[in-house]
């Protein structure tokens, strides 16, 4: 791969024939990745020579692989993805969402510890998964301080990574991870990971249901990514200008229509 940097990809739940979605919603489902594109985009990863790492790994050797990195702690992360990834050799960081353990489609507290134990890195999504710009102090201290601490009991494991939910963040969210003891902060903003990002606001990628194998290279590679950070940073703007509610409730009839 030629990139400058570690790209650092955002998956969320993986598709699996017969079987429902955590949520049908049109913007949740466009991120649903088959699981026929999963594997074919792993497979692409290990002939290229690009392991798939974690996020650990990625801030210790950034031009060591592709790091893989998963939402929202659906059980697809340890029934699907898992075994797939310790087939090629991989690993990744599976962000949990701790509120969402044991309701449908998502893993149980008992398959957040198997995920531990089974080698995975686990990082935290929050408590309920809010936007975590709309929240005052005390919200945000629930959503990344005491989401650690019961994740941390839950899987019996150090978290020291958190990911924002819907990629909206602050300085504030920054200035409590830090105090909580987090090592980083991922986000949705689009770039490469080198050795002067700023650990808490890392970049990632998102692949969606809609991303090609061709696609895929050109995302690994770092071509194009100047492209998709300028539209990316200008839904930032217009999320910022219109407040979350009001865009979501903009993007979701434009997705249903």
């Amino acid at each position: 791969m030629a990139a400058r940097g570690a790209v650092c990809l955002m998956y969320h739940e993986i598709e699996l024939p017969g079987r429902e979605l955590c949520d049908s919603d049109p913007g949740y489902a466009k991120y649903a990745v088959n699981i026929n594109d999963f594997r074919e985009q792993m497979q692409f990863l290990k002939n290229s020579g690009s392991p798939g790492i974690n996020v650990s790994q990625m801030l210790s050797n950034p031009g060591g692989g592709v790091a893989l990195t998963f939402d929202d702690g659906c059980e697809t992360d340890l029934i699907t993805v898992t075994p797939i990834l310790k087939d090629l050799g991989f690993s990744a960081t599976f962000y949990i969402t701790v509120g969402f353990l044991g309701t449908r489609g998502f893993m149980s507290r008992q398959q957040a510890r198997e995920l531990a134990q089974s080698g995975m890195e686990i990082g935290c999504h929050s408590l309920t998964h809010p936007f975590l710009s709309d929240l005052d102090e005390n919200g945000l201290r629930r959503e990344i301080t005491d989401a650690k601490h019961q994740l941390e009991d839950i899987t019996g494991v150090s978290i020291r990574h958190y990911s924002c939910p819907g990629g909206r963040w602050d300085e504030r969210v920054v200035d409590i991870a830090k105090q909580a003891g987090y090592e980083s902060v991922a986000t949705s903003e689009i770039g490469l990971n080198n050795f002067g990002t700023d650990a808490y606001s890392l970049f990632r990628i998102a692949v969606t249901r809609e991303v090609t194998i061709s696609n895929f290279a050109a995302i690994c590679s770092g071509s194009g990514l100047w492209s998709r950070a300028l539209k990316n940073r200008s839904l930032q703007i217009a999320k910022k200008m219109m407040g979350n509610s009001a865009y979501n409730r903009l993007r979701a009839a434009l997705l249903r229509s």
